[in-house]
């Protein structure tokens, strides 16, 4: 397969819309931080500090989301430029790296869907002992 200027830049779109999406991930965790922070320092209840417990894995992990998708563009724009100098072959290892890197994103974006979907489960067991 050859490697083409083109080839590259078929990742900006991508790359783009997920830190557009982990931004706006990160967003919500904040402002949902800041309402738990209020409600704990009124009432602490356990249920609050599992929640707050949950939160600031996901942001840690929003954080190496978005860490591992700007390192993926850097790389493809490294590559780009590798290969405008004529080196093919390192252009290749560097947009390969690229991809890993965005395979790594997508891995913890996952995860942190993953433990978003605890975080649920905890509010929810905590309404239901509120009956």
């Amino acid at each position: 397969m050859e490697l083409t200027l083109g080839t590259p830049s078929l990742l900006f779109p991508a790359v783009s819309l997920l830190l557009l999406a982990y931004t706006n991930r990160f967003l919500a965790l904040a402002s949902l931080i800041r309402d738990l922070q209020a409600q704990y320092s009124t009432t602490p209840r356990q249920s609050l500090a599992a929640q707050i417990d949950n939160l600031r894995r996901r942001v840690r992990l929003i954080q190496s989301m978005q860490a591992a998708g700007v390192g993926s563009l850097l790389l493809c724009v490294a590559s780009m430029f590798v290969l405008f100098g004529g080196l093919a072959e390192v252009a290749g290892w560097l947009f390969g790296a690229s991809l890993v890197l965005m395979m790594l994103s997508l891995a913890l974006s996952v995860r942190e869907i993953w433990i978003s979907v605890t975080a649920l489960n905890i509010q929810l067991a905590d309404m239901e002992s509120g009956r």
